[in-house]
């Protein structure tokens, strides 16, 4: 009887535990697939591709007129007109200002007077010698004949009689000269009176202060009846009328370091940013000193920047992008992507960790250029290195250079 029973208790328990195995063994390779999926990690990878690389530096400069003067008067004299303001745009030779010089037109008076006796005295020379030229023509025929005579019939003129013709006919010569050098004298006498009427009206032409270039005033020294004073002598004590500058065109001097020298060349493009209007602007490179300062150990160089709306005002600030090395169409990477043994982790087509070795070339600030190693097209790890291993099965996630992760942050 216990024999009986026990036996199919024994049975029981064995299909039971083959049905707890069986169960077991169909749910295990499906949590150990589950387990293998998480395991792998996701990695960011960038694209090896070709572009230009340029490397620069930046420098600050003030803006300042391409040229700017003060407007002197070039005689003195009592501002009779003003036809400017500040803020006034003026073009080259326009009128600005008229003085007044009362005793200028006596002098100019004056001096045409002088030209008018010098005239005349050029025609009281002239008459002088017509008559000189007559008595000449008179005496000298009346010697040819006396001469003439006593060829002829010999003793008949005393000698005493020819010799006194002749000498008259030599007196009349020489007053001929002496009429020619007196005309000659006040015929100069007439081009010097009338450079000196000239020279008048040369500078009652200084009273009309006209703008020398195309500009504009920046600032005004003077009012209606303000004395100016002639800007021949010192410059500290004749006030000017304006202040004018030529904003059209501006310029920038820039102290290049003694190490970017060699590589500023005249006609060089940059390009301008100014902060203060979050814009920039094209510029090129148009003279320098050629001399590097030997307190400083930089060379000034001069951008000048159109201007011709005149959004850009003298004494702003503005960064120059000076480009000192520049190559075109060459493979490069990220900068994160390269560690500091000139190494970088590749994902390959299977998505497989490999490390390379590459030659590094030109650097700028996020991008290296590759000489050799990688190939365009190529999937660079960004970050995250040092938790990889070579071989090590990952998941890659491509971004764009431009939003690649500055070198050293992994």
């Amino acid at each position: 009887m216990r024999n009986v029973v026990s036996k199919p208790c024994a049975l029981l328990f064995v299909v039971a535990a083959a049905l707890l195995s069986s169960s077991c063994s169909k749910h295990e390779p499906v949590q150990a697939s589950n387990a293998t999926a998480t395991d792998v990690p996701t990695v960011a990878v960038a694209k090896a591709s070709t572009e230009d690389l340029s490397h620069g530096m930046v420098l600050t400069a003030e803006f300042k007129p391409f040229q700017e003067v003060d407007v002197m008067a070039k005689v003195a004299g009592y501002i009779k007109e003003i036809k400017f303001d500040v803020g006034d745009r003026v073009r080259q030779g326009q009128l600005l200002a008229t003085l007044e010089v009362p005793e200028m037109g006596d002098d100019l008076r004056r001096a045409d007077a002088s030209t008018g006796r010098s005239n005349a005295e050029v025609a009281r020379a002239n008459d002088e010698l017509q008559r000189a030229e007559q008595v000449h023509q008179m005496a000298h025929l009346s010697a040819e004949r006396l001469s003439a005579v006593a060829a002829k019939r010999p003793g008949l003129i005393a000698q005493q009689e020819i010799d006194d013709a002749k000498s008259r006919d030599l007196v009349a010569e020489a007053q001929i000269a002496a009429a020619k050098s007196g005309l000659a004298a006040a015929r100069e006498q007439v081009h010097v009176n009338t450079a000196d009427a000239q020279k008048v009206k040369t500078l009652m032409d200084y009273t009309r202060v006209t703008a020398p270039f195309d500009g504009v005033i920046t600032k005004r020294y003077a009012d209606m009846g303000s004395m100016i004073q002639a800007g021949t002598a010192s410059q500290s004590q004749a006030m000017p009328v304006a202040r004018l500058s030529e904003n059209s065109r501006l310029r920038l001097i820039l102290p290049v370091p003694e190490s970017a020298v060699p590589t500023v060349r005249i006609g060089q493009r940059v390009e301008v940013h100014v902060p203060t209007l979050n814009r920039s602007f094209p510029g090129v490179v148009a003279r320098f000193t050629d001399k590097v300062q030997p307190t400083t150990r930089t060379m000034d160089t001069e951008v000048d920047v159109p201007n011709p709306s005149l959004v850009l005002i003298p004494g702003m600030y503005a960064e120059v992008d000076l480009t000192l090395s520049r190559r075109n169409q060459v493979l490069v990477v990220p900068s994160a992507a390269v560690d500091t043994a000139g190494q970088v982790m590749v994902v390959t087509p299977d998505n497989h960790v490999e490390v390379r070795k590459i030659d590094v070339g030109m650097e700028t600030a996020d991008r290296v250029e590759v000489k050799s190693g990688l190939n365009a097209g190529d999937l660079v790890v960004m970050a995250g290195r040092a938790s990889l291993q070579a071989g090590e099965m990952v998941r890659p996630k491509l971004v764009t250079m431009s939003v690649a992760m500055p070198a050293g942050k992994e």
